[in-house]
Order: structure tokens, then C-alpha cells, then sequence
């Protein structure tokens, strides 16, 4: 028997009222109890038992199994529900931790039925072979009875016995697929790789399996050597021989797939140990394998024909009811139609499927009380599951009134997350939304942004009314783009000429762009410039020429002799990229014409994320709402995706899997979290729970990174921890060579070099680009919130704030530590506190003096072995908010209060602005003084020969005539080895008063006695 012991401690669970409650394990044919908590809610164990294994290589077969019973009187006792761990999720005592696992009841069971309890069990479950970790083992051990063979798919007993149907009536049976915080499965299509403690006990190598996820769920054939998870099993209508499903031979991969571990700063606390347990190899892209499947009861009303009239009048408002157990879906209502079309999807989870039977009912609204048209029943065991990579299942014509006639068509199925209706269902915890299409999951694309740019040239032949001509004339340019508005400067004349140039920023489908020319309050002519006539740049090389456009006015009320007209240079500039995202967190970098895309611009690789789920969610809304309604939006190029909303719940589970392409390593992908507030209808802003930033360069290729993020925000009372965001994320490269020429290649477009923005016109015209974006997406169903946007992008980062301007300067000073850090290492060499150091640095230094050839290679190999040491310390997953880096965990509350203001015009009193502006005026007397100091010692150096100082200017001018002598007789390895030697000298060498030198220098005159 092996020394390997699997290791359970019993931590707590939370249950009913009035429950005396006590666990059993049971494992390998073995089974302990624990002591019985009397009329305990949430009774608290913390007991540790051991159980001994006796196939090591097996392990990854067999089951851990925990029930927890009520013992409600000496003699009877009841289950309270039970959970199944397989073997694939154990893990080593270093890397385990406490697990909350949902308990889950027979539910077609009648000694479970009418039972209200529902909780769950905290277990910490680990493989150790240390004696040093103390298990005490209870004594006696009883050993469980098993009369059936283990050898059929080396799966356990308990397993073969569950079919998909549901129709063993033994309790309890365990949870195939629930929106809790799942058991532990198997989720991955590419070669399947061991978890850490069957790495050491197997030594063969794991057999190759190449089914989807979806495949893995509905295959009748199980896998060798690895065991089905919970839900494969479960759907699984029979075993079969074992045999090897991959199409290609094995020698098209390694026999032992390298499982590259990195230990998560926070670990996923639930789903497969895979997926929670660090990164691994990647050969394949199959969708939703980064997520766990959640089963769903798909139910789609299409529509109806002739369904008989209930009412004497003949009329009928028809209605569909879906009803499953407690959760009742209605369709929308139908006036005075009998053959009504709906085409709507509801979607139950597996927790909320209490029943048998599912019915469809269709009812008449009646003013007193709805009337009964028909109904039909389907029962749970008789339906269908589709596999998402088949076609959907055609709908059917159901008799609803078997004495009275009509139908309805519609269809029902099992299916996940991955079915095409998931993003069009009416989820079961949302069916009493007011807005519900404010829940689905969506994909949005950003339209299309360009840069227009616009030269006012000149005006001819304008005309002004009469009765003005003893006003001068001043006439300017009003051009008009969307919301966007400009104005030129006033001219002198009725001919005037401005020469100004203006940037907007434009959206597909365009907007016309609208000209008018005004004098004081009066309008003398304008334009409409339709962008079909607009000419695109790619480059600075084309010049785009000058055109005349005529003006109109709408009343023409005066003789006009000549057409007034005027001259514009217009142009679409397809070769910048607009930016709506700042430079440093941006996710796409390309030009915004289509063809200089494609012909510049190839895919590097594949970015897959999914979202799992969160954790201890915190309310956006403190003592509005009871709740968060829990959904996640993410952003990366053009492509923002949204998962669906997760109603009433602190710990969403969300499992959703999205795919973007990769054109450049050095970009960033923003995940952030919010709370919907538009459920209920109403105009409230959706809350902002926080949001989590994974820079693509820092991933690397084929392995996948499973981690919590912490979710942070900033509030006016301080930065808060609002929950954990957990991201399962893989990139893959498709052109290793591809990826590495972008390094060397220009970040921005060439057009961003060659006609440079200012700083201040990219702020300007990102605020543009943000807001048509935000337009754009507030009009889809259901709409993106100019909020979720403004905060995705993170618009106002450009705002002056002390906290930022802070930790601004803390980072510079952390980015020339080391610099400092070297020159108080030589001033210790110099002033020899460290006589060794200092005698190796002279010889050195001879040696560099004499080999000088050797000082650049040296530096090199020196810079080489620098990264090959800090390889150990690279980081090992995406980094995360950092608090203290940003000064956000102990920053004063007025400074938050600023930050927070509205800008330009503050909602503070006046009193508090002025004290601002005296904080600010204190800070800028600082900064100013350095900018004077640091000028004054470039003026002296000026002052050298400007003969502002005779004396020192003759000074100098008689020391570079000899030192021009001296260097000219003197070798230069000499002169640099006695310079060296003479700033290195010894402290009884050196006097206690600053050198001739820099007593010369100071005594330089400076421009600062000439200033007011």
C-alpha cells in the first residue's frame, strides 16, 4: 500500500433551522463520520480524517463522497444532500484550500420531496505523504459493502448506475450541472494533461483526446484513462469498451505534455482543478473549453394558428405561461389574434428545475380573470439535449386544445451556455425584470472612426443687409459635425481670408458636414457637404487640392451680382489611428482605412477569455439596494462583449467565452464589472463594481492563465474592495515571427509621425471619439450605457488629480532608484567605507583603462546575465490594481473630494476652491523654484565664454590652453587613468571643503539677478 493519504477536513456548511447535523466521508471503501451539531444553522467542524489509497495510479478514478444527514430522532436520520469530488481535483497540501460545494438533493426522490433545505458543505481536500502534517484518523474504520466490479472504465461503482434520464430513484443523487459554485469537471478539448499529484503517481503517459467540450458532454463512450466528470457521466446513456478517440496517431504530440504551473495571487475557488490551478499547453481552439458548462432547459415559443376563442364575443388575447416547479415565464400579449407570433427563448437553470414536468400554457387575458385556452406538458426525462455544434432543433406543431383545435409551435431542448439562443433567452432569475432585455449577453462593434479634417481657406462676395453698413464687417466660419461645433476668427471684410485649419472626428455611417458663415446674429450662407464627396488620404504624399463650395441662404432677400462662395480643403484621413482609448491602455493601434488594414496588418495570434464568475460582490448603490444585479463588459479592439445579467446575487456565476484577434502584442484588454440598475426600467445609471487590465505582451503563448482578480474602486470615502473577478485567459500565436517583427515595427500608424496631433488636440478628439462611441452603442438592444464606456475607456484619466500627481512621481523616483542607487555605491567606493570593494573597483578600472576594446562586450554579457537572474523572479500571472502603487490606500478625503469634483465648473463652495487654489499655488511654488535652480546651473555653464564675468571667462579660456597642451603630450589612457584614480582617491587624499572646480562654477554668474 502507498504512503499517499488523501487528506479531508470537514470546516463548516451552512444549512436549515433546527437541524442536528452531522457529515460522512466516504472513499475507496472506507467512511468516517463526524461529531453531530444540535440545532446548528451553520454548523462549524473543523475536523481532519485521512484516508488511505490503494491504487496511486488509479487515483484519478475514484470519488470522495460527503453526505450530510439530519438526525432527527436516536434511531432515524434524513439526507440533507450530498456532493461528489472525482479524483482528477485533488491537489497537494501546500496548494489546498477551503471550498464551498453546493449541496444537492434527489430531487425525484419521494423521501427528498417538500424538503426545503438547501445549503452547502466547506471541505478542504488534499493528497500528502508528509508525516508532518497531522490527520488524526478515527478508529474504528468501517468499510462499505460493494458487490459491483470497478473494473468496467476503471469508474467507480456509484458512477455506473446514473444514466442521463434520471430515472434511478436511489437518494441522494448528485448535481450534474448547477449555477452554484460547481463540482469539479474536466473541461478541456486539446490533449488532456495531468493535474500535479497524478504527475507524480502515474508514470504513463495520459491518453489524447481531441472532442469538444459539448463531444466530451454527450459521448456514449467514456475515455480511458481519464474519468468522465460529473455532467459527461451524467449524460453519458452507457458505458462502453474503453478506446482512444484522438484521429491522429500520438507521435503527433509528446507523450507527456509539459504542464507549466503558476500559482495564482488569489486561486479560482471553484470549477475544474485545471482551471484553478495555474496554466497549461494548448494545441487547439475549440469554443468554450476556458469555461465550465452550465446546462440550461431551453424552451422557444415561435408561434400560433388557430387557437380557439374562450370569450362569447369571440375575441382573443393570447399569452404563453411556461411553468416549471415554482418559476412561472410569460411571453408578451396579443390583442384580438389567433395566430400570434412571438419567437421568444426561456432558459432555466439546472438548480431551478424542480419538477418533473414542464408546461406550456396558453391563456386569455381577460379583464377579471384569465381564461384557459390549452396546455402542454413535456416530461423532463423525455427531452431531448442538443450538442451546440449541431443545428438547432427544429420547433413543432403541439395540439394545445385537443377538443377546440389549435397550435402552437415550439421547442424544447437541454443545451449549455454555448447554444446560439443563450444570448436571446429570458434567463429564470430574471423573469420578474421590467426591462428584460437589459439581461441578455450581447457583442457590440464600435463603428468605424475617422479624422476629418477641415482648412478654411477664404470667403468671396459675402453680403450683409443694408442697413449694417456702417458696422465693419466681421464675418466667421460655424462648421458643424454631429454634436461636434467650431468657429474660425472674425474677418475684416465682405472677401476674408482665415487660413485655419480644424480636426473632427467622424463616424460610419457619416453625417453630413454643415458650413455656415455668420455675422454677429446674422446668417450670409450655408452648406452641406455630403461625405461621398469628400476625398480620402492614406499619406501625407497626396495632396488633396482646394474646392470652391457655393453658399445659399434660406431667405433670399437681397440682389445678389455674384454667387457667394467659399474655399475649403477637406479630407478624410484614413491612415491615422483614432484614438478612444489612452495611448498606454489602448487595445488597437491600426489605421482606420479598411485596405491599408489588411494589406499592412496580419494576425499574430488568438485571444481567448472567459469569465467565470465573481465573488463577494459589494453593492454599487449602498442602502438602495439589497442586491447586485451582476453583469461584465469587456473591450478589446473594436469588439466589446457583455455577459448576460445575473440577477440578484453577490457570487455571479456568468462561464461565458469570447474570441478577439490579435494584431499587436503591445495592447491591453479592460474586463469591467457593473451592476445593473436599468432592470426595473428608469433612467439610472448602472453602478461601477470595477475593472481588471491584461496587457497581451505579458501573456505567453499556448498557456492558459486562471486567477482572481481583485475588483477596486475609488470612491470619494476612499478606495474599496468590491469582490473578485474570476478570468480564465489564453493568447495564442499564430506567427511567432510575425510578433516579433512588431517590436521593431512603429507603435502608430506612419500619418501619426509624419503630421504629428498635439497633445492637447489627441485629449480633445479622444472626448469626441468616446462620445460617438458611446451614441452609437446606446442605440443597440440592449444598450451599452455611455457610463459603462466612459468607464471601460477610462476618459477623464487625463484629469488633474494629487493623489495621481503623487504617485506619479513616486513612480519616476522608483525608475531612477537605480541610477541613485549606483551613484551611493560609488560614493562609498570613493570615500573606501568598503576597502575591499574599493580596491577591486581600482583594478578593474586598470583593466578597463588598459583593455578599453573590452568595456562594451563586458557591459553586455553584464546586462545578459542581469535578465538570465531575474528570469527566477519574473511574474508568474497577469499583474492587477495596485493600491499603494496608484496612493489610493492612504490618501486624505479632501484630496478624493477634488479628484471627484466636476470640472470645469466645481459644485464646491467658493470657499473650498479657494482653498484649493492655495494647496495648488504652494505646489507650483516648489516646482518652481526647481525649474529656476535647475535653469540658473545651465546659464553658468553658459557664462563660461559670454564674458557676462571677464575674470572667469579669462580663467577658463587660460585652462583649456593648457589642458590643450597637456592632452596633446599626455596619452589619453593616461590622462583618463589619473583622472579615475584622482575622484576615487583615498579620504585622508581629500579635503573637507568642496573642491577648486566646483568653487569655481558656483561662483558663475546666472540670469536670475535680471529677473523682476
Amino acid at each position: 500500500m502507498s504512503n499517499l493519504k488523501l487528506g479531508v477536513e470537514v470546516i463548516s456548511a451552512r444549512l436549515g433551522d433546527g437541524v442536528n447535523s452531522f457529515v460522512e466521508l466516504r472513499f475507496d471503501d472506507q467512511k468516517v463520520k463526524t461529531t453531530t451539531k444540535l440545532d446548528d444553522s451553520s454548523p462549524v467542524w473543523n475536523e481532519r480524517f485521512s484516508f488511505n489509497i490503494s491504487d496511486t495510479e488509479d487515483l484519478s478514478n475514484l470519488v470522495l463522497e460527503a453526505y450530510v444527514y439530519n438526525k432527527t430522532s436516536n434511531v432515524t436520520t434524513s439526507c440533507l444532500g450530498k456532493i461528489r469530488i472525482l479524483g482528477t481535483a485533488f491537489v497537494p497540501y501546500s496548494e489546498a484550500v477551503g471550498l464551498h460545494y453546493p449541496l444537492e438533493k434527489e430531487k425525484w426522490s419521494v423521501f427528498s420531496f417538500g424538503s426545503t433545505v438547501r445549503g452547502e458543505l466547506t471541505l478542504k481536500v488534499f493528497v500528502t505523504d508528509n508525516p508532518s502534517v497531522k490527520i488524526p484518523t478515527p478508529n474504528p474504520r468501517k468499510k462499505l459493502a460493494s458487490n459491483t466490479s470497478h473494473s468496467l472504465h476503471n469508474i467507480p461503482a456509484s458512477e455506473k448506475t446514473k444514466p442521463r434520464l434520471r430515472k434511478t430513484q436511489e437518494p441522494p443523487q448528485p448535481q450534474t450541472l448547477s449555477p452554484q459554485p460547481p463540482q469539479p469537471q474536466t473541461l478541456f478539448s486539446q490533449p488532456q494533461t495531468l493535474s500535479r499529484q497524478q504527475q507524480m503517481l502515474s508514470p504513463q503517459p495520459p491518453q489524447l483526446q481531441t472532442l469538444s467540450p459539448q463531444q466530451q458532454m454527450l459521448s456514449p463512450q467514456p475515455l480511458q484513462p481519464h474519468t468522465l466528470s460529473t455532467q459527461q457521466q451524467m449524460l453519458s446513456p452507457q458505458p462502453s469498451k474503453p478506446q482512444t478517440l484522438s484521429p491522429q496517431p500520438q507521435t503527433l504530440f509528446p507523450q507527456q505534455p509539459p504542464v507549466m504551473e503558476a500559482a495564482p495571487f488569489q486561486p479560482v475557488k471553484y470549477g475544474s482543478p485545471v482551471l484553478g490551478g495555474g496554466v497549461r499547453a494548448r494545441t487547439t481552439i475549440t469554443a468554450h473549453d476556458l469555461v465550465e458548462p452550465m446546462e440550461y432547459l431551453f424552451v422557444k415559443i415561435v408561434k400560433a394558428r388557430n387557437l380557439p376563442t374562450m370569450d362569447p364575443t369571440g375575441s382573443l388575447d393570447p399569452y404563453v405561461e411556461v411553468k416549471l416547479g415554482n418559476f412561472t415565464a410569460t411571453t408578451t400579449q396579443f390583442e384580438k389574434n389567433k395566430n400570434p407570433v412571438w419567437n421568444e427563448v426561456f432558459a432555466f437553470t439546472k438548480s431551478d428545475q424542480q419538477a418533473n414536468f414542464v408546461d406550456v400554457i396558453v391563456m386569455d387575458k381577460a379583464v377579471m380573470k384569465d381564461k384557459f385556452v390549452g396546455s402542454i406538458r413535456f416530461d423532463l426525462n423525455e427531452i431531448p439535449t442538443r450538442v451546440a455544434t449541431d443545428s438547432p432543433i427544429a420547433p413543432q406543431w403541439y395540439i394545445v386544445n385537443h377538443e377546440r383545435g389549435g397550435e402552437v409551435m415550439l421547442s424544447v431542448w437541454f443545451g449549455t451556455q454555448a447554444d446560439e439562443a443563450f444570448s436571446d433567452a429570458t434567463y429564470s432569475d430574471a423573469l420578474n425584470a421590467v426591462n428584460k432585455s437589459s439581461v441578455y449577453s450581447k457583442v457590440y462593434h464600435s463603428p468605424r472612426l475617422w479624422y476629418l479634417r477641415v482648412n478654411v481657406i477664404e470667403a468671396q462676395d459675402l453680403v450683409i443687409k443694408p442697413d449694417r453698413t456702417r458696422f465693419p464687417p466681421n464675418p466667421y466660419v460655424n462648421i458643424k459635425l454631429g454634436s461636434q461645433m467650431v468657429r474660425t476668427k472674425p474677418g475684416q471684410s465682405l472677401n476674408p481670408k482665415w487660413n485655419e485649419e480644424f480636426t473632427f472626428v467622424a463616424a460610419e455611417p457619416f453625417e453630413d458636414l454643415e458650413i455656415s458663415i455668420q455675422d454677429r446674429e446674422e446668417t450670409l450662407g450655408t452648406a452641406k457637404i455630403r461625405f461621398d464627396e469628400i476625398e480620402t488620404r492614406v499619406d501625407d504624399n497626396r495632396i488633396v487640392p482646394n474646392r470652391w463650395f457655393s453658399l445659399a441662404l434660406e431667405r433670399q432677400t437681397r440682389v445678389r451680382f455674384a454667387t457667394t462662395r467659399i474655399l475649403l480643403n477637406v479630407c478624410l484621413e484614413g491612415g491615422y489611428h483614432v484614438l478612444d482609448e489612452s495611448t498606454y491602455n489602448s487595445s488597437d493601434f491600426r489605421p482606420s482605412m479598411k485596405e491599408v488594414r489588411n494589406r499592412h496588418e496580419q494576425s499574430v495570434g488568438v485571444l481567448e477569455l472567459g469569465i467565470l464568475g465573481a465573488e463577494g460582490l459589494s453593492l454599487s448603490r449602498d442602502g438602495k439596494k439589497e442586491t447586485v444585479d451582476a453583469y461584465c463588459v469587456a473591450k478589446y479592439g473594436t469588439k466589446w462583449v457583455r455577459t448576460r445579467t445575473v440577477m440578484n446575487s453577490l457570487n455571479p456565476r456568468f462561464n461565458e467565452q469570447y474570441t478577439w484577434e490579435v494584431y499587436e502584442p503591445a495592447t491591453v484588454i479592460t474586463i469591467g464589472v457593473f451592476d445593473n440598475n436599468g432592470t426595473n426600467g428608469g433612467n439610472i445609471k448602472d453602478g461601477k463594481i470595477g475593472k481588471v487590465r491584461v496587457r497581451i505582451s505579458t501573456l505567453e503563448s499556448g498557456r492558459l492563465y486562471t486567477n482572481s482578480h481583485p475588483l477596486l474602486v475609488l470612491r470619494p470615502s476612499g478606495v474599496k474592495n468590491m469582490g473578485e473577478l474570476h478570468l480564465a485567459i489564453r493568447f495564442t500565436c499564430t506567427s511567432m515571427f510575425q510578433m516579433l517583427l512588431h517590436y521593431w515595427k512603429p507603435l502608430l500608424p506612419k500619418m501619426h509621425y509624419v503630421r504629428p496631433l498635439k497633445v492637447v488636440q489627441q485629449e480633445i478628439l479622444r472626448e469626441h471619439a468616446v462620445n460617438l462611441v458611446a451614441a452609437r452603442l446606446s442605440r443597440a438592444e440592449p444598450p451599452l450605457r455611455k457610463e459603462v464606456i466612459e468607464y471601460i475607456t477610462d476618459l477623464n484619466s487625463h484629469f488633474w488629480s494629487i493623489r495621481k500627481s503623487r504617485a506619479n512621481l513616486y513612480r519616476l523616483r522608483s525608475v531612477f532608484s537605480g541610477l541613485l542607487g549606483t551613484g551611493e555605491w560609488f560614493q562609498d567606493i570613493c570615500t573606501w567605507k568598503k576597502p575591499v570593494a574599493s580596491t577591486a573597483v581600482h583594478v578593474l578600472y586598470l583593466a578597463f583603462v588598459c583593455l578599453p576594446e573590452m568595456i562594451l562586450p563586458i557591459i553586455s554579457l553584464w546586462l545578459f546575465m542581469l535578465g538570465v537572474w531575474n528570469y527566477r523572479l519574473r511574474p508568474r500571472q497577469p499583474q492587477h490594481m495596485d493600491t499603494s502603487l496608484s496612493f489610493a490606500d492612504n490618501v486624505h478625503p479632501e484630496e478624493l473630494t477634488e479628484e471627484f469634483d466636476t470640472f470645469p465648473f466645481s459644485s464646491q463652495d467658493p470657499g473650498v476652491v479657494k482653498m484649493r487654489y492655495e494647496r495648488l499655488r504652494s505646489i507650483a511654488g516648489r516646482a518652481q523654484t526647481l525649474v529656476g535652480d535647475i535653469a540658473g546651473q545651465g546659464e553658468r555653464v553658459q557664462a563660461l565664454l559670454s564674458w557676462r564675468d571677464p575674470r572667469a571667462t579669462s580663467i577658463f579660456m587660460v585652462v583649456c590652453l593648457v589642458s590643450s597642451v597637456i592632452l596633446y603630450v599626455v596619452p589619453f589612457k593616461v590622462f583618463v587613468l589619473l583622472a579615475g584614480l584622482y575622484i576615487m582617491r583615498h579620504p585622508r587624499l581629500r579635503r573637507k571643503t568642496p573642491p577648486g572646480l566646483v568653487n569655481f562654477f558656483k561662483r558663475l554668474p546666472a540670469k536670475t539677478d535680471c529677473m523682476l
